[in-house]
């Protein structure tokens, strides 16, 4: 039986919902049970040089308002702090805590895990395969949630 387009993009979609789901239950038995998707895209925005709401909502392609109520949720938890910026004493960089770097390395970790329980479902060489298909389609690059506009590309704000 012939599945349909939307079929696929579902299915690739749902197996990104697995994986993601299992990770922050993972996490929370970890001890950290704060933490959501949102919060590890804006973390590793902030990693790769999002130092500032405005900057965070590009890259996460969000309003400034958005962003900054993620800054904000990120500083109570501990994962965030801002510093003062060496060019600009009147300006706050935004950086990612100890603790947050934690959580990224912990999450990496947790996903390594869950790869590898999808080896034993599906068997390594199966995955293997997948995983070669998967980077001929959408190219060996890892799709970027930092990169700007990559939701709302064609729209305008």
């Amino acid at each position: 039986m012939s599945r349909s387009g939307a079929d696929l993009a579902l299915s690739l979609l749902g197996g990104f919902r697995v994986m993601v789901d299992a990770a922050i239950a993972e996490l929370a038995r970890h001890g950290f049970d704060d933490v959501r998707p949102v919060h590890d895209f804006a973390m590793r925005a902030i990693t790769a040089g999002a130092d500032n709401a405005s900057e965070l909502g590009r890259r996460l392609s969000i309003s400034k308002q958005s962003a900054a109520r993620t800054i904000a949720v990120l500083q109570e938890r501990g994962y965030v702090s801002t510093e003062p910026d060496p060019r600009d004493a009147r300006r706050k960089r935004l950086q990612v805590t100890d603790l947050g770097l934690q959580v990224l390395r912990t999450g990496e970790e947790i996903f390594d895990h869950l790869r590898e329980q999808w080896a034993d479902r599906i068997g390594a060489t199966e995955l293997e395969t997948l995983e070669r298909h998967l980077g001929e389609l959408v190219g060996t690059q890892p799709v970027r949630f930092d990169t700007p506009g990559w939701l709302a590309k064609g729209e305008s704000h």
